[in-house]
């Protein structure tokens, strides 16, 4: 897993990379860093999250650590592609609550010789893969997948444990609705 340097980076084309993993293992945190490492090299970057993410802030992109970004909140995917065209660099946040176009989206953007940069949990609270995701990491050029701490036994962690009761797939919640877990102490939902 080698992400593109300045020294290293296609030359002429558009690329998508990919950042996964579950809730706490720093996602947002390496995407705003990548962000900001390509505003400094004085690339034109528009970030987009989507609108149902209102859990920190209506305009930023913001990781569990506070570190945050200006974004623009988006209602689907389209809309994206609509407000990105005069972006070198694109950053999406929460990959996985976007409408399935998401994938057809990123695509033509890097084949428009943009980089897009997207973040999201590949995995659900029941342990199963999160689309659009999965798609997404199929199409990229470049994957991360981050790791948190296992709130139980402290092994890296590579799972969300709702810790609520709902049922729903798509919570969005606060700190206190999940804990990151490692292989051994998930506990899948049984309904």
């Amino acid at each position: 897993m080698n992400i593109p340097t300045i020294h290293d980076s296609p030359k002429g084309i558009g690329w998508i990379e990919v950042i996964v993993g579950c809730m706490f293992s720093g996602k947002t945190e390496e995407l705003i860093r990548r962000l900001r490492r390509a505003e400094i090299a004085k690339q034109r970057v528009m970030v987009f999250k989507p609108k149902i993410d209102n859990r920190y802030s209506s305009d930023h992109i913001v990781s569990h650590s506070e570190a945050r970004l200006k974004s623009m909140v988006v209602e689907n995917s389209s809309e994206l592609e609509q407000l990105a065209s005069d972006a070198q660099v694109i950053g999406i946040d929460e990959g996985q609550f976007f409408d399935s176009n998401i994938v057809d989206v990123v695509e033509r953007l890097a084949n428009q010789g943009k980089r897009v940069v997207i973040a999201g949990l590949d995995q659900d609270y029941r342990g199963k893969p999160f689309e659009p995701m999965p798609q997404l990491l199929a199409i990229a050029e470049y994957i991360t997948k981050t790791l948190a701490i296992c709130m139980i036994c402290g092994n890296p962690a590579d799972r969300t444990q709702r810790t609520s009761a709902s049922t729903e797939r798509v919570l969005v919640g606060a700190k206190d609705s999940y804990e990151a877990r490692c292989r051994r102490c998930f506990e899948p939902p049984t309904a």
